[in-house]
């Protein structure tokens, strides 16, 4: 199974970015396909916390807005949410240990375990600090 990282919400979301028609088509393509696809919880809450920041996008995406294109994607038979396991703490600390995580890259670390104890096998992301996840393969769908 394939899951969607935060950045291709985002730039699925915010028409000017330079990534905004590759992610709308990797989202419509991964909603219409017959194959079942992911997103993990945690991307949800950070999309929203990113595209309704008026510091981050000038005009911020107002929240209803947001709420709607989410309810769309989740509408998609084949769309599974993920999140924590009963197992997440083994999950979590053997994610810590492999990737040496700290910091900031605690938020990818979570994504990471999420998406490990899920069996996601292919996380599609922007974003190059997953490379730091040995059990996770990453693709970047911009490239």
């Amino acid at each position: 199974m394939r899951a969607v990282d935060t950045n291709v919400l985002v730039f699925a979301q915010i028409e000017s970015t330079a990534e905004h028609d590759a992610a709308r088509n990797l989202l419509e393509e991964l909603a219409e396909g017959p194959s079942p696809w992911a997103i993990p919880w945690p991307c949800v809450y950070e999309f929203l916390r990113l595209v309704t920041h008026p510091r981050v996008f000038d005009p911020p995406v107002p929240v209803a807005h947001a709420l709607i294109n989410l309810r769309k994607l989740m509408s998609s038979p084949t769309l599974v949410m993920i999140g924590e396991s009963p197992r997440h703490i083994d999950t979590m600390e053997h994610v810590f240990d492999e990737s040496a995580a700290i910091g900031n890259l605690a938020q990818d670390a979570h994504i990471a375990a999420i998406c490990i104890e899920s069996g996601v096998s292919e996380l599609l992301t922007g974003d190059r600090d997953f490379a730091r996840f040995p059990q996770l393969r990453v693709t970047n769908p911009f490239r």
